[in-house]
């Protein structure tokens, strides 16, 4: 998911080296991911500052490793409330309950850039995942966070935002961001 970002969040993560977002229709963004495993521990190590880097430089609240080339099950998320940070670092992440009730938001993606639509979700989610020291955590989450780590965790099964929305929908938002990368090439030669 994207958002605004204060320059102040990057300062931590200056050094990290960026990572190129992939962009709609790649092919990487649509594949399931696998399982990180026991010996992908010093690839994720280094791999999340520049996840981190990467994201808030965007500016975005959430990021997967697929949008970033990697088919791993991990994802990133900072809502920053009050500007502040309140990272999660979720590895091998499952939504393991979910609420009947049903709530509206407004949501973008950094793999589709200046592209939002209204996707409603769960209301309340309760998710579990490894963190980046290697304890198990369970999250109840609602509001804008519960549809962040939908979105975020969507991806991890090669699901965009747009894949909840009518045919018609997605369809008038990808050949808009298809004509709006158009463009930005043609501005770049």
């Amino acid at each position: 998911m994207d958002a605004s970002t204060p320059t102040d969040l990057l300062a931590d993560y200056a050094g990290a080296e960026l990572l190129p977002i992939l962009i709609a229709p790649h092919p990487g963004l649509k594949a399931r991911c696998r399982p990180v495993r026991s010996e992908d521990t010093e690839l994720v190590r280094g791999l999340i500052p520049r996840m981190f880097a990467t994201m808030y430089k965007a500016p975005g609240i959430g990021l997967a490793a697929p949008q970033v080339g990697l088919p791993l099950r991990m994802v990133i998320v900072d809502l920053m409330p009050d500007e502040r940070r309140e990272p999660y670092v979720m590895i091998n992440p499952e939504v393991v309950a979910c609420s009947g009730e049903r709530a509206p938001h407004e949501e973008g993606c950094l793999s589709l850039p200046n592209q939002y639509a209204q996707v409603v979700r769960p209301a309340v989610v309760k998710v579990r995942f490894t963190d980046e020291t290697g304890g198990r955590r369970e999250v109840q989450a609602d509001g804008l966070l519960a549809a962040c780590m939908q979105h975020e965790i969507d991806h991890l099964d090669g699901t965009l935002f747009v894949d909840h929305l009518s045919a018609l929908k997605r369809n008038m938002i990808l050949r808009r961001l298809a004509k709006e990368q158009k463009a930005l090439k043609e501005q770049a030669r």
